[in-house]
């Protein structure tokens, strides 16, 4: 008998008695999903921690969005904005170097522009993180991975308190992307490197509903 067959002979026989996997509970306490209207602490607290992983976060009312907007394209320099299918055309009005992603840009007129702006599918509070799934304004996952430069768009009823309350919000069985400040890594001997794996600048604008 070869080694190989005696420890598969060990591992039969110590688990000969076990009839099925045992249940693993898994019960993620919720601090409750999104309702359409985030409290001020909620909104204060993404904002916080948005910051702390390095993204710049602005704060403004509905009507003010689209001069928010183009105002942090402006300040980053950025001409040529990549603007994903059903982004609300209210938010890219002022956007002059606007870039429409329909039909689909290819990779190198991605790598081309400045940056591109999209909205999201919700926001984590406890992480200040963004999540996309592909769905209306968020555009297809190269479309925000391969640009230097992205700008999202939260609304405040998107923003939930938890990890767990965004997992029960999000369909998994879509492409989902969360991104927690611009692209970084510390893999080699702890220095920090940004921009290594998607954008290394990243926008936040949180529109109250």
């Amino acid at each position: 008998m070869s080694s190989r067959e005696e420890i598969l002979r060990r591992i039969r026989a110590a688990t000969a008695d076990i009839t099925r996997p045992p249940d693993v509970p898994r019960r993620y306490q919720l601090a409750g999903g999104a309702t359409g209207r985030a409290d001020d602490g909620l909104v204060d607290r993404f904002a916080e921690r948005a910051s702390d992983y390095r993204a710049t976060v602005r704060r403004c009312p509905a009507a003010g969005a689209a001069q928010v907007i183009a105002d942090a394209v402006t300040a980053r320099g950025a001409g040529r904005i990549g603007v994903p299918r059903d982004f609300p055309a209210e938010w890219s009005a002022l956007l002059a170097g606007a870039v429409p992603d329909n039909p689909p840009l290819d990779v190198a007129a991605l790598d081309g522009l400045d940056g591109v702006v999209t909205t999201c599918a919700v926001a984590i509070a406890e992480t200040g993180t963004i999540v996309l799934d592909s769905g209306p304004g968020q555009g297809r996952r190269a479309f925000t991975l391969v640009p230097d430069y992205h700008l999202a768009v939260v609304r405040t009823g998107q923003i939930v308190a938890t990890v767990p309350d965004a997992v029960a919000a999000l369909d998994p069985a879509r492409p989902l992307t969360w991104i927690s400040g611009p692209s970084a890594t510390s893999d080699i001997e702890l220095t920090r490197v940004e921009g290594v794996h998607g954008p290394r600048t990243l926008d936040i604008v949180i529109v109250a509903d």
